[in-house]
C-alpha cells in the first residue's frame, strides 16, 4: 500500500495518477479538501482511502496505514507568500517530522517534496550537496520551513534504510488549478492569452537582467513524477539523501511565455510592468538545479524540453473542456 500526503494536491494527484497508470490502485491519499477545487483532481484516481491529514495520527486509520509499504510526503503549505511562520512550522515542520518518525521506526521508504526555495537569493549557489544544506539562507518563511526540515532530516538518528528529500524547482503541469496565485506562469499566461491576447511578465529591476530574462529552472510535472517513482525503487536505496529535482537548465520567462504563445497558436504580445515592492527584496532572479547527484541516482533518466513540456500541458489540458490529469 502506498500513502500519499498531499495526493489530491498538484504534483500528488499526477503522481497518484501515473500511479494508477503503472497497476497501483493501493493508495491511501491523505489531504485536506475544504473548500478549494482540488477534489476535481482527484476524479478518474482509483484509492482506497482518503483521509483527512488531521486524522491520519488520531488512532482511527492505525491498523490501515500499519499496512503501508511506501509513502509519498507532498503534503504542505506552498504557498512562498505565507507569513504565518506559526502555521507553517505545524503544518510543514512537524507534520514531517511526524511522518517521518513513523516511517524510520517501521522503516518505510519515505520521499518527501523539499524546495528550492531553500537556496534563498542563489548566493551559495545550487549544490544539494548535504555538507552545503546548513549554510542555507532562504529569503520567505516556506522557504525557511523547508530547510529545518532538511537539517532535521540530516541530523536525525533514526532514519529508513531507503529515503530522498527532493528539492523541487520550478514546477509546471496540470492540476495546479487550485494554487490561485502559486500556479505556474504557463497556467496563468495561458489565462491572460485568452481573455485579452498577451501576457504581463514583471520588469527587472536589477541591471545584469534584461526584463522577462530572469532565469529560472523549468520542470515540468509529469517528469517530477517520473523521477519520484524511479527513486522509490528498492535498488535506489543506497542512493538515499537530499537531492535536487530540476531539469538542470535555467530559461528564462520570455521564453516560456514564448513557448506558451507558440503552443496556443497565438503571436507573442508580451507587457512588462513593474514588480511590487512587497516582493522585490525575496525575489530570485536566476535558478538552476546542479542534477550530478541526481544522474548517478537515475542516470538514464531524460528530461522533456521546455518547449515540450509546456506545448503537452497546453494542448492537452488547458485547451481542453477537462484540464485535469
Amino acid at each position: 500500500m502506498i500513502l500519499i500526503t498531499g495526493g489530491a494536491g498538484f504534483i500528488g494527484s499526477v503522481l497518484a495518477k501515473q500511479l494508477n497508470q503503472l497497476g497501483h490502485t493501493d493508495l491511501v491519499i491523505v489531504d485536506k479538501l475544504e473548500d478549494s477545487i482540488k477534489w476535481k483532481n482527484l476524479r478518474g484516481i482509483k484509492y482506497l482511502e482518503y483521509i483527512h491529514a488531521d486524522e491520519l495520527f488520531g488512532g482511527d486509520y492505525d491498523d490501515l496505514i500499519a499496512e503501508t509499504d511506501l509513502i509519498f510526503h507532498m503534503g504542505a503549505c506552498s504557498a512562498t507568500t505565507e507569513k504565518n511562520m506559526d502555521f507553517l512550522m505545524k503544518n510543514n515542520v512537524a507534520y514531517t517530522q511526524a511522518l517521518w518518525r513513523f516511517a524510520a521506526t517501521k522503516n518505510i521508504p519515505f520521499i518527501y517534496a523539499s524546495s528550492a526555495a531553500t537556496y534563498g537569493d542563489g548566493e551559495l549557489g545550487y549544490s544539494d550537496d548535504h555538507g552545503m544544506i546548513p549554510k542555507l539562507m532562504p529569503l520567505n518563511p516556506y522557504g525557511y520551513s523547508k530547510q529545518l526540515v532538511d537539517e532535521w532530516v540530516l541530523k536525525e538518528e533514526q532514519k529508513p534504510d531507503h529515503w530522498f528529500g527532493l528539492k523541487f524547482f520550478n514546477v509546471y503541469g496540470p492540476n495546479e488549478y487550485h494554487k490561485d496565485d502559486m500556479k505556474s506562469l504557463v497556467c496563468k499566461a495561458h489565462e491572460q492569452i485568452k481573455s485579452n491576447g498577451k501576457v504581463k511578465l514583471f520588469k527587472s529591476h536589477r541591471p545584469d537582467f534584461k526584463d522577462g530574462e530572469q532565469l529560472r529552472d523549468f520542470i515540468y510535472v509529469k517528469d517530477v513524477v517520473r523521477a519520484m517513482i524511479e527513486l522509490a525503487d528498492p535498488d535506489k536505496a543506497e542512493f538515499s539523501g537530499i537531492y535536487n529535482l530540476g531539469a538542470g537548465k535555467a530559461r528564462s520567462f520570455h521564453d516560456l511565455v514564448k513557448a506558451t504563445f507558440s503552443a496556443m497558436n497565438v503571436p507573442a504580445n508580451i507587457e512588462f510592468i513593474d514588480m511590487p515592492e512587497s516582493i522585490r527584496n525575496q525575489y530570485q532572479y536566476y535558478t538552476q538545479a546542479d542534477t550530478t547527484k541526481l544522474m548517478k541516482a537515475i542516470p538514464e533518466f531524460q528530461f522533456t524540453s521546455l518547449e515540450d513540456g509546456v506545448r503537452d500541458y497546453v494542448q492537452n489540458y488547458l485547451m481542453k473542456a477537462n484540464p485535469h490529469c
